[in-house]
């Protein structure tokens, strides 16, 4: 139960386990043919898809150099330990990068933003977590987009969505997005290695006009080559074949339904959490639906870790940077259930009842099947 990498459907496994084709071969076209459309709806858009074989980090640094051309100013959001990534990336490349900081543990404030945006010249790139995965807070992406597009229509908004592409519903026109990322091995309930690039036709045209140099990453030889059913370079075939068993899964199950069972298990983890009397991070208008961070003391939350590890075969995640020690994070995207989190808090109630010496027992389980019961 970390953010990522997460479970993997037996089914998913089977497809990948499949047998090998040519990447050059008529069925391999044909594989691309049939995911094409299926992935434009879970990235929430009507344009193309690119599929990288590479990790997440990949497609942030693809939309970065892809999109930003020399010289350019650009704005990052940093809110934790990924938006500093895309921060760090973006300082590799010759940008003049301005970072707009967020405590960790909260979102940004729309506000706020504007008033930091508007003290700048010529801003022609925004970037933006969706969900900031080492914090477990949702941003206000929709109000973002809408800020660039007032400060200049054509800014382009780039947006992360690693760790909320199919754990959440998005509308890249809406929500004003250019260009929404991802990667494999989170919502989407693959292993990693396959990183996702979704842009607009305005982002499209920025490219095409950037003449910064890159190889593998030149996100061009990717869409090209998707309309001819393929890829510029040899990809990781199996993943792509399991990534059609995921997306088969995610429209027999329906979005809409995908989309609310995570934020179910949302609501009943945190709900159960508060019962247990650990605090929470982020306030409830800001909590992701794909991780749950939660407060403690630094021996309490490593003898939960490890009990949970150890004694029910559980792992979850620790903090990031300054919030090591302070938080665990718990995932609870992709291949999981509402039955998953009560097992998660009833582990969770046998830990703190015999470390505290206090009575737990059922009162977590109570709070999250409350949430549950009362949302049928």
């Amino acid at each position: 139960m970390t953010p990522g990498p997460t479970p993997i459907p037996e089914k998913v496994n089977q497809r990948m386990a499949e047998g090998m084709i040519g990447h050059r071969s008529g069925d391999f076209s044909e594989l691309m043919r049939r995911i094409k459309p299926k992935i434009k709806d879970v990235f929430g858009t009507k344009d193309d898809v690119a599929i990288l074989s590479s990790s997440g980090t990949s497609s942030l640094e693809a939309a970065m150099v892809n999109l930003a051309a020399k010289d350019e100013n650009v704005v990052v959001i940093v809110s934790g330990a990924f938006g500093a990534r895309f921060e760090a990336i973006a300082k590799t490349y010759p940008y003049n990068v301005h970072t707009y900081e967020v405590e960790w543990g909260e979102a940004a404030d729309p506000a706020d933003f504007r008033e930091f945006l508007n003290k700048l010249d010529d801003v022609k790139v925004v970037v933006s977590q969706a969900c900031e995965t080492s914090t477990a807070v949702l941003h206000p992406v929709t109000e973002l987009g809408e800020i660039v597009k007032d400060y200049d229509e054509d800014a382009l908004f780039i947006v992360d969505g690693v760790s909320s592409v199919g754990g959440m519903k998005f509308n890249m026109s809406e929500s004003k997005i250019d260009c929404l990322i991802s990667g494999s091995q989170k919502a989407l309930m693959l292993p990693p290695g396959l990183a996702f690039v979704a842009m607009n036709q305005n982002a499209r045209q920025k490219m095409k006009d950037n003449d910064l140099p890159r190889f593998y990453l030149d996100l061009n030889q990717y869409f090209d080559s998707l309309d001819k059913d393929t890829t510029p370079f040899t990809p990781a075939v199996s993943l792509i074949q399991g990534l059609e068993a995921v997306l088969d899964s995610v429209a027999e199950e329906g979005l809409e339904n995908v989309y609310d069972r995570h934020a179910k298990m949302r609501d009943m983890l945190r709900a159960g959490l508060r019962a247990l009397d650990l605090g929470l991070l982020v306030e409830d208008e800001y909590a992701s639906p794909t991780v749950t961070a939660f407060k403690s003391t630094s021996d309490e939350l490593s003898h939960i870790k490890d009990e949970l590890k150890n004694n029910f075969g559980i792992t979850i995640a620790g903090g990031q940077k300054h919030l090591k020690g302070q938080i665990l994070r718990i995932g609870h995207m992709g291949y999981m259930f509402p039955s998953d989190i009560i097992v998660v808090l009833g582990a969770l109630e046998g830990i703190l009842s015999k470390y505290r010496q206090n009575d737990y027992y059922g009162k977590a389980i109570k709070e999250a099947q409350e949430v549950f019961f009362n949302d049928l």
